[in-house]
């Protein structure tokens, strides 16, 4: 068995990422660690032979209610031998709140008296921020970053989990593969930064007026797809209509000019052995045919 020397103990503790500290049985600190000062700010020569009650840390719970001062997870553990776990909000020496996670045990002798108590803290910030960072990652691997609508990867996904569903379930659904009519032309009239701006109008309108269960987003440029979940091929060929409608009705004040775009609308129901290839052809090529019968109409099949 491993033995070691007051001087190595400490240099472990020392070592550790997380904040740590000993306290007496009346809560007097007895030790503070490297990591302890690094993440309250404070130095071990300002809290050592001081009370935890002296509210150095000012830990709050998330109501608010002061910690320190009164029952506190360490205190109490050190009366009923109870391990504890909580996540508090300490004060820093610089004035902010920082979030933590603390650990609580008591702090026994060779013949198992409590003497006192062992808290470990661990700082949540960055923690919290990479968790937030990582949302976001995901948030925009699969939004679009124009339009703010699902981007092709998410549009995949999800086309993809409704065809399992079907397979399983025979739970059907149906594709709209929309698209903005002569918008190459309207870019190079107008710009592209009109032409963005025509892109975020029409995802909004898409947005708004979708059924809480249907997904719509951006293909790619100015086409859009929709899947439409538990639908008819009457009713998605209504929910086609009223978007393409929408759509006509939408309008963008540039100057003293009212700008508006149409849409072209190919629609289809799940079949019977579709992947995701066979129902976006099937959905484009009735696209195709839309544009073909003069844009700005709906055809499904």
């Amino acid at each position: 068995m491993l033995k070691f020397d007051e001087t190595t103990y400490t240099r472990i503790i020392d070592s550790l990422h997380d904040g740590l500290y000993f306290v007496a049985v009346d809560r007097t600190i007895t030790y503070w660690n490297k990591a302890a000062e690094r993440i309250t700010g404070y130095a071990a020569e300002e809290v050592v032979g001081r009370s935890c009650a002296d509210n150095i840390l000012c830990h709050v719970d998330r109501e608010g209610c002061t910690l320190c001062l009164g029952r506190c997870p360490l205190a109490d553990t050190i009366e009923d031998c109870v391990e504890r776990e909580a996540e508090v909000f300490l004060h820093h020496k610089r004035g902010q709140r920082i979030p933590v996670l603390v650990r609580v045990c008591p702090l026994r002798d060779a013949q198992g008296k409590v003497i006192g108590g062992i808290e470990m803290f661990t700082d949540l910030t960055s923690i919290e921020a990479n968790n937030q960072r990582i949302k976001e990652l995901e948030r925009l691997a699969l939004l679009d970053g124009l339009t703010q609508l699902a981007n092709r990867v998410y549009l995949e996904r999800e086309i993809n989990a409704r065809l399992h569903e079907y397979d399983r379930f025979a739970l059907p659904f149906g594709i709209l593969f929309m698209d903005l009519d002569h918008f190459k032309r309207f870019n190079d009239s107008y710009g592209h930064d009109v032409g963005d701006t025509v892109l975020q109008a029409v995802a909004q309108t898409l947005m708004a007026n979708s059924r809480p269960f249907d997904l719509y987003g951006r293909w790619g440029g100015e086409e859009f797809v929709g899947v439409i979940r538990t639908v008819t091929a009457a009713d998605l060929e209504q929910l086609a209509e009223r978007m393409r409608l929408l759509v006509q009705q939408n309008f963008l004040v540039h100057g003293s000019e009212k700008l508006q775009v149409t849409m072209s609308v190919g629609g289809t129901s799940v079949c019977p052995g579709d992947t995701l290839e066979s129902i976006i052809k099937r959905a484009d090529k009735l696209l195709y045919t839309s544009k073909q019968g003069g844009r700005n109409r709906v055809t499904l099949g």
